[in-house]
């Protein structure tokens, strides 16, 4: 025992003098060349410390049990449900707003359906005054033009029986159907679409201008069928999967049920996908004429016996003027635009060939001549048994009678539209109070959720 303390004595001292060495070294050698030895360099930074140097406060994360054991469960768990808490804030604000936006938009479609009801009655009531009205101008008219309106249902009587001479024609057969099954027709989805047949939606006050009109088109364009729509077109004849013509559906089926089966081939005229003419009308001009820039010949002069363009040599019924399209467009700057677009009148042939410089789109003469287009010429001469009727002038009707009927017209468009702006809303609202109900169905079952996991 002895030893051993006598031992630890003497290790003791060396490594107190070790540990003195060491300071001396450390303290009072100078590293540096250029210093004194055994002198501490006063002016070297790296051996000055801070005077009011603070202690470091160093954050320990474990957490101590009752026993001063560190605890990093306890410190883990509080840590995450600080976490969870701030998470369920940030989620339960996200759903109120996402309920809340939601339902804005639900007001905003139900607001919209309130204003287009509204404004639907208020055209329902329009049209009805304007229809008392013009009834009334009718009733004043009906003794001074009896004769001329005989006149114009006799030429009517007469072109549609023509018409009907062609049995096995589309129009034939739409005409068949139409006034003797008109009531159960008129239900049928390809009949709704139909506007009419060429040679019935115009007429001219001319027998003989009527007849080379008609000629100038041809049997067959007066004879097509006109549809609104695209869709209204295809309803008229459909396919199999070999894209062989289906006999049983569209005209071909109608034909064929009323012992008529449609035979060759029938043009159909879609609106809707008619250029229609985009310039001026001519002003306070009850038939809505095209205000076309007239010919002038190369030396500045008009051409002699020049009556006018085609396009607006044909009557339109007051209630085709307007809105005749889903667009608002009328038959004028559609189907006659597009028929017969800038066709020249001249009361010779002599004259028209004198014009030929300023004949871009055609013309026809009175006494027979015709050119198709800019260096085509048709001779000879044919009859043709299909052509527009008779007009009839309304000379003892009110001016405004035509603009009355003309406002009719664009309220009952208006109406439309309105109908289908309904419509759409009406399916909008759906959408928006089913994602509505299912985000407040989500937002409540997070609530519950949240609070169950509160008190636990």
């Amino acid at each position: 025992m002895k030893r051993y303390q006598k031992e630890r004595k003497k290790n003791g001292g060396i490594e107190r003098h070790r540990a003195i060495a060491c300071f001396l070294c450390i303290n009072f050698i100078d590293p540096c060349p250029g210093t004194t030895t055994g002198q501490m360099p006063m002016n070297d930074d790296r051996m000055k410390l801070p005077i009011n140097a603070n202690p470091v406060d160093v954050h320990d994360p474990l957490r101590f049990n009752q026993g001063g054991q560190a605890d990093p469960y306890s410190f883990a768990r509080d840590t995450m449900q600080n976490e969870a808490a701030e998470a369920a804030v940030y989620n339960t604000k996200k759903l109120e707003d996402a309920v809340h936006e939601m339902g804005l938009q639900l007001k905003h479609h139900e607001e919209n359906i309130i204003f287009l009801k509204a404004h639907k009655n208020r055209l329902d009531n329009s049209i009805l005054d304007m229809q008392v009205a013009l009834g009334k101008y009718q009733t004043a008219s009906e003794s001074g033009s009896e004769n001329e309106e005989l006149s114009h249902v006799q030429s009517e009587e007469e072109t549609l029986g023509n018409i009907f001479l062609h049995e096995k024609s589309a129009a034939g057969i739409w005409y068949e159907l139409k006034c003797h099954h008109g009531t159960q027709a008129s239900h049928l989805p390809l009949m709704k679409d139909v506007v009419g047949i060429v040679a019935m939606l115009g007429s001219v006050d001319d027998d003989n201008l009527s007849r080379l009109l008609s000629d100038y088109l041809g049997l067959e364009t007066m004879l097509a069928i006109v549809c609104k729509t695209f869709d209204g077109m295809k309803a008229l004849e459909t396919y199999d999967e070999k894209g062989h013509i289906n006999k049983s559906l569209g005209l071909h089926g109608l034909g064929a049920s009323i012992g008529k089966p449609l035979d060759g081939r029938f043009l159909v005229i879609c609106l809707e996908k008619l250029r229609p003419y985009a310039e001026d009308f001519i002003a306070d001009d009850p038939q809505r004429r095209l205000d076309i820039l007239k010919p002038r010949l190369p030396n500045g002069d008009s051409p002699p016996g020049f009556l006018g363009f085609a396009v607006n040599m044909v009557n339109i019924d007051s209630v085709d003027l307007y809105c005749a399209t889903s667009t608002g467009y009328g038959l004028r700057e559609t189907l006659f635009y597009n028929l017969f677009s800038r066709l020249h009148v001249y009361k010779t042939r002599e004259d028209m060939l004198q014009s030929l410089p300023c004949i871009r789109h055609g013309a026809i003469s009175l006494d027979g001549g015709m050119i198709k287009h800019s260096g085509v010429f048709s001779l000879g001469k044919r009859e043709i048994n299909v052509k527009f009727p008779k007009s009839s002038r309304g000379s003892n009707l009110p001016q405004n009678y035509f603009e009355i009927g003309r406002e009719i017209k664009e309220m009952k468009w208006k109406k439309e539209r309105t109908v289908e702006d309904m419509q759409r809303e009406q399916v909008l609202l759906e959408r928006a109070r089913f994602n509505f109900d299912l985000k407040k169905q989500g937002y409540m079952m997070f609530l519950a959720q949240s609070s169950t996991y509160a008190t636990q």
